[in-house]
């Protein structure tokens, strides 16, 4: 994830003792005492890495709580993002003053089925996807660099993004994404200047998709 991302962002990989690792009072309070073990689990590693990549930056400790889309609400000054699957977790963050935005993301690289694909893909990316080499689940990587992309979004706009709603073009040769925001979406958010098209990273490698994205500033 690290080779995903440019040097003013600085990304933590947990390791086997984060997921058990200590949370600050303001994460455990928003997690509540019913959280089930794995999202427990999920949470605990994603704030412990969230707080070793912004010590990189050389921040001190702080709280990454999370909002009530579940969202992670990070310190003043600071963006990032968390990702989790099974068994992996990372964090990527950086000094807002550098970067308006970025988003990670990684997935179990595995087939979809014919249904979940119709919920994420559109027909011009999955006719793209039957065009790129063969070996790879493409659909899988259009989602994951899809979620990066909302985890893009989200914090400028405050509100999240359907799967539709972006249009994806994958090159396999270069490893990287270029996502195209539906017109519509954009209208709606003319305001805040959000992004009309994102270009991203990807790697796909011992059984992950890892996506990635920064927004620099204007």
């Amino acid at each position: 994830m690290r080779d995903l991302l440019p040097p003013a962002v600085a990304v933590a990989v947990a390791g086997p003792a984060d997921w058990a690792g200590e949370l600050l009072p303001d994460e455990r309070a928003c997690l509540g005492e019913r959280a089930v073990a794995s999202r427990r689990r999920d949470f605990t590693a994603g704030r412990v890495c969230a707080r070793r990549a912004m010590a990189t930056l050389g921040l001190p400790p702080a709280a990454v709580p999370a909002a009530a889309d579940r969202s992670p609400v990070w310190p003043a000054g600071v963006v990032g993002a968390i990702t989790h699957t099974r068994d992996y977790c990372a964090a990527a963050a950086a000094r807002s003053a550098d970067v308006r935005s970025v988003g990670l993301d990684a997935e179990r690289h595995k087939t979809l089925s014919p249904e979940v694909r119709r919920v994420i893909c559109l027909p011009e990316e999955e006719d793209h996807c039957a065009r790129l080499p063969a070996g790879t689940c493409w659909q899988m990587v259009i989602f994951s660099a899809k979620e990066t992309v909302y985890k893009v979004w989200h914090p400028i706009v405050r509100d999240w993004l359907d799967f539709l709603d972006a249009r994806v073009e994958l090159d396999p040769a270069a490893g990287t994404f270029t996502a195209r925001i539906a017109p519509a979406r954009l209208d709606a958010a003319a305001a805040l200047r959000p992004p009309a098209v994102l270009t991203g990273r990807f790697t796909v490698a011992d059984g992950l998709v890892r996506t990635a994205a920064v927004l620099r500033h204007d």
